[in-house]
């Protein structure tokens, strides 16, 4: 193309902004275009012919491309197009297909061919193509033209597993009113079950200008640069029946462990995993990371994000990663980051390898999911996928369209009332667990889920949709219950088939052994199952997951040696994470080279373990905290895909921290063996005999029962009596459930103190099971005590006896 042709050609200069009303200046949405002469800049049209249509319809084709760029001589530019026509690759035919199920789904057609159905819902859209890629970058368009309810679809014989792709859709650019379609930009399938590449975040991949000088309103001014070399592209995958075979836990609530584990920072430096395996599925599947579960006696892994997310601009730029995961841009599709098969759909099956591993083992597998949000932050975040198909559609937006309503704190939040985003949502959660073998998810930031238009509300669609879908009714659902807007602190409010994490008793356990004397009413219902919190509706305690720590904050042992997070790693000078970390760092800041303070921050260590895994309800354990992993004292280390991240398997190699591991799987077998640790009822506290003899009892040091005078004194030791003799429900065979009885002495003072052992009814004589002031408990059992008799309970301890007689 000669240059005056070349500038006649440029509808609109790089940044121009589009006002409301104006005509965008580009070719009809859905024109075939064929890339002519010169170099491209953005705003230039660009004209292709991806069907290589010949004939009759090239010569249309070549009169209409004509007209578009309005050259002077025509007769130059047709026989350019006709040049390139020649030399492009035929476009498959399409034929109409179905407009379900969403996604590409391969199968065979109507006559017998083998083929792929595509289908995307793009509400609003004027025209959606389909873009297929070879192995050399190459794009080939095809428009879709069957529009049916707003889905486009076709279906492309021929087009096998492995093919990878993209949309663009048409439509207006208006951001004053929340529009924002760019076909310059290509988009992932919201459906896409697998996906090549990495987003890197280069300006090309931003619907608007993201480096306009004046950034107010940098996100009107619409970038027209093809971000295809730039973006990741879904990969067809084949469906397959492998995994029929499997066969899940179905562990019950009350019986279950959590752990919650990274796939990458878990596996990554395990000495006995290969090194080709390590940081994968396939790592996690491996018998050495399974022996580990195993041995410790989990019943479940809570998987930190594993669909496909995106890195965040402001980490690039630090030469940092999204370690953690909470930035989804893909809902069907396993992170390829994770995969040792290659990100081609050998990720699919190499996931549900991982499952099917798990599953033979006896452990459940959780999924920690972010519905709430996804990778295209606000709205100067890049265009990836949701934003160029229909951004009002599938986003919330603020009374001031071109601003995004964020109760997420990470610049938007999904619209869960809008049925196609409901669709998205539990069609992905269905997938996972039919397809993929799942057994339940750990919904991030759920109440953002569970917001109508504004406010949180129970009886919203999303809870609705759940409480009656007859998958997911059925597996483990847990509630983050809270988000970052106003009204979004729900603990305790969530339905019955729910459970949550309970951050109250993270506070309340935290607050008690470090010595800050809290409310013991407080304490008494945390150690107990949270009835205050969960007895309505017909929840059970396993409603409560019980967690002193969680990947977001600090691990057990930066809990006991930092008061103060640490983490200028990050970059952000130390401005990030929260500051409210009820930690004590048993007398010096960081690590030490002091014995005693050492051996006070394992004592600490075992205490919170031992109280975590004795507390009614559902235990959830951090990777790596049942061996002292540290992370130097970083409480937000969500960018650190590091040593700083990483569990260190080395530290089973120091005698300390292996005991430490030791008296985790002591505790959980004692957890698993005795029915009155892990009830399916709350307490009652109400005699259940003649002889006044209760199902749970507190005592005082001084052997008596509290008082209600007593629950509102602040006390460093407290006895709690678990009785085993009456437990409700019944079992399989409907006979009654017993077990022995326990007394437990949680003691927080710095001084040992005297303690006296309830006497009758209570007990007679009490057997010593457990004593967190000793590093090694092999010679804790066996010590018999007399009911009525006075005994020394170490400082800060805390003690197990059984009930003997």
């Amino acid at each position: 193309m000669s240059s005056a042709a070349e500038q006649e050609a440029v509808q609109e200069p790089a940044g121009t902004a589009v006002r409301p009303g104006e005509p965008p200046g580009r070719p009809a949405p859905g024109t075939v275009r064929t890339e002519v002469a010169g170099t491209e800049a953005a705003g230039t049209v660009r004209t292709e012919d991806p069907n290589g249509l010949r004939g009759e319809a090239a010569q249309a084709l070549r009169v209409e491309t004509a007209q578009a760029v309005r050259v002077e001589n025509a007769q130059a530019v047709r026989l350019e197009v006709a040049q390139a026509v020649r030399a492009e690759p035929r476009a498959p035919v399409v034929w109409p297909g179905a407009p379900m199920p969403l996604g590409a789904r391969f199968r065979v057609g109507p006559d017998g061919l083998a083929g792929t159905n595509f289908a995307l819902w793009a509400g609003g859209a004027e025209a959606v193509e389909l873009c297929l890629f070879d192995e050399h970058g190459n794009e080939i368009r095809c428009p879709l033209t069957e529009l049916t309810h707003e889905i486009w679809h076709g279906f492309l014989p021929g087009v096998q597993a492995g093919q990878r792709y993209g949309y663009r859709v048409h439509g207006r650019w208006d951001p004053w009113t929340g529009a924002r379609w760019n076909a310059a930009k290509l988009l992932l399938d919201p459906y896409a079950r697998a996906v090549d590449g990495e987003f890197t975040l280069p300006p090309e991949v931003y619907g608007h200008m993201r480096d306009w000088p004046d950034q107010h309103v940098a996100d009107t001014v619409r970038d027209d640069r093809d971000s295809a070399p730039y973006v990741p592209k879904g990969v067809v995958v084949h469906d397959d029946d492998d995994w029929v075979e499997d066969r899940r836990p179905k562990t019950p609530w009350a019986d279950s462990v959590i752990y919650e584990l990274h796939v990458r920072g878990f596996t990554q430096l395990h000495p006995d995993i290969p090194p080709e395996l390590r940081g994968t599925y396939a790592g996690l599947a491996h018998p050495a990371a399974i022996d580990h579960l195993t041995r410790l006696g989990v019943t479940a892994v809570e998987l930190l994000p594993v669909h496909q997310f995106a890195h965040e601009d402001h980490l690039l730029r630090r030469g940092l990663h999204n370690y953690w995961g909470y930035n989804s841009i893909g809902y069907f599709a396993p992170h390829a980051g994770y995969s040792a098969s290659g990100s081609a759909g050998g990720q699919v099956g190499e996931f549900k390898r991982m499952v099917h591993a798990l599953h033979s083992a006896g452990i459940e597998v959780i999924l920690d999911v972010v519905y709430n949000h996804t990778a295209e932050a606000g709205e100067l975040g890049p265009m990836l996928s949701l934003r160029g198909i229909d951004n009002r559609g599938y986003y919330r937006l603020q009374n001031d369209p071109r601003r995004y309503a964020d109760y997420t704190g990470c610049g938007n939040t999904l619209h869960v009332v809008q049925p196609q985003v409901l669709r998205l949502i539990t069609d992905s959660l269905r997938y996972w667990v039919t397809e993929m073998g799942v057994d339940g998810f750990r919904f991030d930031l759920a109440a953002a889920l569970a917001r109508s238009m504004h406010d949180v509300d129970m009886l919203s669609p999303f809870l609705a949709v759940i409480a009656q879908d007859p998958v997911l009714r059925r597996v483990k659902l847990i509630a983050e219950p809270w988000d970052v807007g106003n009204g979004g602190y729900q603990v305790g409010a969530f339905p019955p088939l729910w459970t949550e994490w309970n951050d109250r008793y993270r506070d309340a356990v935290r607050d008690f052994w470090r010595g800050a004397l809290p409310d013991v009413r407080d304490l008494g219902y945390r150690l107990t199952g949270s009835s205050d919190l969960y007895a309505w509706g017909g929840r059970r305690p396993y409603a409560s997951v019980n967690f002193v720590t969680a990947h977001d904050g600090f691990t057990l042992r930066d809990l006991v040696s930092y008061e103060h997070k640490h983490n200028e790693a990050n970059g952000e000078g130390n401005r990030d994470g929260t500051s409210d970390n009820r930690a004590w760092n048993c007398g010096a800041e960081g690590e030490s080279d002091d014995p005693e303070i050492n051996a006070l921050r394992r004592r600490q260590l075992r205490n919170l373990l031992t109280t975590l895994l004795l507390s009614t309800g559902v235990p959830m354990l951090v990777a790596g905290d049942e061996m002292g992993r540290t992370q130097g004292g970083n409480n937000n280390a969500y960018c650190q895909d590091n040593e700083i991240g990483w569990l260190d398997w080395s530290l089973l190699e120091q005698p300390e921290w292996r005991e430490l591991t030791e008296l985790t799987a002591r505790v959980l077998k004692l957890r698993q063996t005795h029915p009155v640790l892990r009830r399916r009822a709350f307490f009652s506290g109400r005699a259940q005999a003649p002889d006044g003899l209760r199902d749970l009892a507190w005592f005082t040091r001084d052997g008596r029962e509290m008082t209600e005078g007593d629950w509102y004194a602040p006390a460093a030791t407290l006895g709690l009596y678990l009785s085993g003799r009456d437990i409700p429900g019944r079992d399989a065979r409907g006979e009654p459930v017993t077990d022995d009885s326990f007394l437990a002495v949680l003691h927080a003072g710095a001084e040992p103190v005297a303690f006296e052992l309830p006497g009758a009814p209570w007990a007679a004589a009490y057997e010593l099971v457990l004593d967190t002031s000793r590093e090694d408990q092999a010679d804790a059992p066996g010590t018999v005590l007399e009911g009525g008799t006075e005994m020394t309970v170490p400082a800060r301890s805390v003690l197990l006896l059984r009930v003997t007689a």
